[in-house]
């Protein structure tokens, strides 16, 4: 058995949940033992499908043109694409339209959480589908002084400093406008964050935004990886998510894998996995600002069963289900 992982327009999804996911698809494989290319034109037996443009549906189709088994990844849903790109909610019906018809036309769906297989199957869709965690590489995320001392250093913070970050694309659906209410409120507090998108394809709105209209407490300074970023997902008071819409939330995985308190709204995707034990949960901004309060004064420390979720999803325990997975396909 021979994986194709694809994924079209890496140079513009790279940077999003979708990119990483593929990179744990990657080492999940790794781990399974199981052959993988990531090249359209190397043989394959099972052709696990990333993205949605004109590339993606004609790999599909020519893979079942030649008896390829395809899998499609339920990375994307109506819900979550609207409030996102210029345009999009006008588009989301028509968006929805062509992930069913992708979705239907597949042999086997995976998606990251049982809430976006719900919405899946809510759709029409009658393709079978599992629901398997992007996952998380715990050993990435674990807190280190030297990564720690990187991130504040970067960004010129105080010992005494509280820092609040988060991450996400510049999307009103990601919760930014709440983001920067709250750091209203809260003006002792820095707020960093982390990610960018091309600013042409988002609304005027968040352009202003992020460029000019928000409180000096406020930092948006674009995409990082390694040692910045996954010092500050340790190093920091509190990981803030007023995200209103997920399929699962890989920057929530990474925070909880880096023994960070995480401050989220209270939206469905993460029923039966996070609950109160677990993190802040949230329904409005004065809600929030009490939660980051508690957390960053030491009143509330929920990383210890924040870190057993992270665990549970660990790229070890995907690697096993996506073998599973990929077995199943093969036998259809």
């Amino acid at each position: 058995m021979k994986v194709l992982l694809y994924l079209e327009g890496e140079h513009l999804v790279g940077k999003s949940g979708i990119g990483r996911a593929i990179k744990h698809q990657q080492k999940a494989l790794d781990l399974a033992g199981i052959p993988y290319t990531t090249n359209p034109k190397d043989d394959y037996d099972i052709v696990h499908i990333n993205t949605y443009g004109p590339k993606s549906l004609a790999l599909l189709n020519t893979a079942k043109k030649h008896r390829k088994k395809v899998i499609v990844h339920g990375h994307s849903t109506m819900e979550d694409f609207r409030n996102s790109f210029i345009g999009s909610n006008l588009v989301a019906p028509v968006f929805k339209t062509y992930l069913k018809r992708i979705y239907q036309a597949a042999d086997y769906i995976i998606t990251p959480s049982d809430y976006s297989k719900s919405l899946i199957k809510n759709y029409g869709v009658t393709t079978p589908i599992s629901a398997i965690s992007n996952g998380i590489d715990l050993a990435n995320y674990q807190p280190d002084a030297a990564k720690e001392k990187a991130f504040r250093n970067y960004f010129e913070i105080e010992a005494d400093q509280k820092v609040v970050i988060s991450a996400g694309l510049y999307f009103k659906r990601k919760g930014i406008f709440d983001f920067v209410k709250v750091a209203e409120q809260m003006p002792d507090v820095r707020f960093i964050w982390f990610g960018k998108i091309n600013e042409l394809v988002i609304p005027a709105d968040i352009r202003k935004l992020v460029e000019k209209e928000h409180p000096d407490n406020v930092l948006f300074p674009g995409y990082f990886k390694g040692d910045i970023f996954e010092g500050a997902m340790s190093g920091a008071d509190a990981f803030f998510f007023p995200s209103y819409e997920e399929t699962e939330g890989i920057v929530v995985l990474e925070a909880l894998a880096s023994h960070q308190s995480v401050v989220l709204r209270d939206i469905p995707v993460y029923q039966g996995w996070i609950d109160e034990s677990v993190a802040e949960l949230c329904q409005d901004n004065e809600e929030f600002m009490d939660s980051l309060y508690r957390v960053i004064n030491g009143q509330s420390d929920k990383t210890a069963a924040g870190y057993a979720v992270a665990q549970s999803r660990s790229i070890e325990n995907v690697s096993k289900e996506l073998g599973a997975v990929y077995q199943k396909v093969m036998e259809l």
